[in-house]
């Protein structure tokens, strides 16, 4: 199936084609540094590194390029709160972002560049606009002539008098209209700035984008994103500077923009007061767990936070998890066996259902119901078929190759996470050292298995009870015994 994504440009899903297959080029807006992330933003980057990491599981080589605005009014003002430098406020904050997207789990983009580092870029493009005509000076200040470009509105849909109306920059009687939007803002006392070509300033939000982008992608790439609220201004007028010097070819050939995380019935927001700090969510509750949150609904669909919504979430979690203990110790303790036609079958087909998903859209909702699908399919297929007949090994890399698209590690619980006593008791019946307590259990299990097939029900017994006193809950079916750990 071909890749399909909604383009917000054209308000419609088209066929994903980039320009030079299979390289891929992908632009996200990064945060402005002034504060710590809220969950609404974690939502955005956990979308697109989702979109990222199943771009690059479809085999595309993809050039990622998330950027991070560190020069802002935003920025100035937290430093004039804190008693502190710009300087300060952008690295305390970049950092925190950093250690928030490691935290969630997120790759790390290909490039991540600061917006300071990259002034000469847009004064170069600044230049180019004026020269071109459609940018103007005025007293240290430059401006972009909306104006002289009249494709404005394309991305956001909104005519003229709807954009006056809910133009968010102050009135400047300077500007030849009230929605030119500043390309160059003159230097003020205690402010960080940098020399150009109209004195000391510092340069507006939308052009950073236009020049790092461009710089790292090229003046037309294949994505854009970005959550919803920055289709207007922040995107439309990234779109008019850029295609403002060359309209020969579009900016970005995809818009994707992820939905709000809302709070009740309003979205979450740091200027509405009601934000949930990312940091602050995971010191409650597991990074896996807020991911499936995320990925249980459509990126572009609104989202609702509440504990409930990720107690369920971690709840679900918990099922795909067991399946993965469990088919771990049946493959320690299943010798040679040939899988049956039918039990590979199974796997090709989950397989294929969820990518047809992802291929629309990147539809991790209904993704996520064809793995819990599977998942149900697996447990009576383990449980029923006996253990050497089914095949153990192609169901455990299904669901770790879908997981992995969404950025989860449940690859069964790592042997660390065992209790350490395991091994002692492995020893103790079995008169063998271990060094892995995974391989210890799955020999305990055969032991035990060994046991009851030899009517040894005393030894068999106190097995399964020095297990459970170890926090272990056990389960017999046709295939063997099935231990879930549980730590206490």
């Amino acid at each position: 199936m071909v890749l399909k994504v909604y383009n917000t440009l054209t308000r419609k899903k088209e066929d994903f084609v980039p320009a030079e297959p299979p390289k891929v080029r992908m632009y996200v807006c990064g945060p402005t540094v002034y504060n710590y992330i809220h969950i609404g933003n974690g939502r955005c980057y956990v979308a697109f590194d989702i979109i990222y990491r199943y771009l690059k599981y479809r085999g595309y080589e993809v050039t990622y390029v998330r950027n991070l605005t560190d020069v802002d009014d935003k920025i100035i003002n937290r430093a004039n709160e804190e008693g502190t430098s710009p300087n300060e406020v952008a690295r305390k904050y970049a950092d925190a972002f950093a250690e928030d997207m490691a935290a969630l789990g997120n790759l790390a983009p290909d490039i991540e560049p600061k917006a300071t580092e990259h002034i000469n870029e847009m004064i170069a493009t600044i230049s180019a606009l004026i020269e071109k005509g459609i940018a103007y000076e005025v007293d240290g200040d430059v401006f972009f002539e909306v104006a002289k470009f009249p494709a404005y509105g394309k991305l956001s849909g909104c005519s003229l008098d709807d954009m006056r109306a809910g133009e968010r920059v102050s009135i400047d009687e300077r500007k030849e209209s009230p929605l030119d939007f500043a390309l160059w803002k003159s230097a003020k006392e205690g402010e960080p700035s940098w020399e150009s070509p109209w004195g000391k300033g510092r340069p507006g939000w939308h052009i950073e984008c236009s020049a790092m982008s461009s710089k790292y992608l090229g003046a037309s790439f294949d994505i854009h994103g970005g959550g919803q609220d920055l289709i207007f201004p922040h995107h439309e007028n990234e779109i008019a500077q850029t295609e403002g010097l060359d309209a020969s070819r579009p900016f970005a050939k995809y818009w994707l923009h992820n939905g709000f995380v809302n709070m009740g019935d309003e979205k979450m927001a740091k200027s509405l007061g009601n934000v949930v700090l990312v940091r602050d969510v995971l010191k409650e509750h597991d990074p896996n767990a807020i991911r499936l949150f995320f990925a249980q609904t459509h990126y572009r669909s609104p989202i609702t936070f509440s504990e409930d919504n990720l107690k369920a979430a971690a709840a679900a979690l918990e099922k795909i998890e067991n399946t993965l203990e469990n088919l771990g110790h049946l493959l320690a303790g299943v010798g040679p066996g040939e899988a049956s036609e039918e039990s590979r079958k199974l796997s090709s087909a989950f397989v294929a259902k969820f990518e047809e998903a992802m291929d629309d859209d990147f539809n991790t909702a209904l993704a996520l119901g064809h793995l819990f699908d599977f998942t149900r399919e697996v447990n009576t297929k383990a449980a029923t078929g006996g253990a050497a007949s089914v095949d153990l090994k192609g169901f455990k890399e299904a669901i770790n190759s879908a997981l992995s698209v969404f950025g989860i590690d449940l690859s069964a619980k790592k042997s660390e996470e065992l209790p350490p006593e395991i091994i002692a008791f492995a020893k103790e019946i079995l008169g063998k050292d271990f060094t892995e307590r995974e391989a210890a259990l799955g020999e305990v299990i055969e032991a035990r298995d060994a046991a009851r097939a030899a009517k040894d029900w005393a030894l068999a017994d106190m097995i399964r009870g020095r297990l459970e006193e170890m926090g272990f809950i056990l389960k017999d079916t046709p295939s063997g015994l099935l231990a879930t750990y549980k730590a206490k």
